[in-house]
């Protein structure tokens, strides 16, 4: 059998890439959902998420 294939995502603040299941969280923001490495990360976003989804 092949083992799944783990889709990564980026974190939009730090550019880490981030398993989606093992996130330390996630936000949405425009429709979308982004994924974050630690909460640290997931709070900057959220304070202000246009700042890091400009070049999205």
């Amino acid at each position: 059998m092949t083992a799944p294939k783990i889709t990564t995502q980026i974190d939009p603040v730090c550019g880490m890439q981030v398993d989606p299941a093992k996130a330390a969280g996630s936000s949405e923001h425009a429709g979308q959902t982004y994924f974050f490495c630690a909460t640290g990360c997931k709070t900057k976003f959220d304070k202000n998420p246009a700042e890091y989804t400009k070049h999205s």
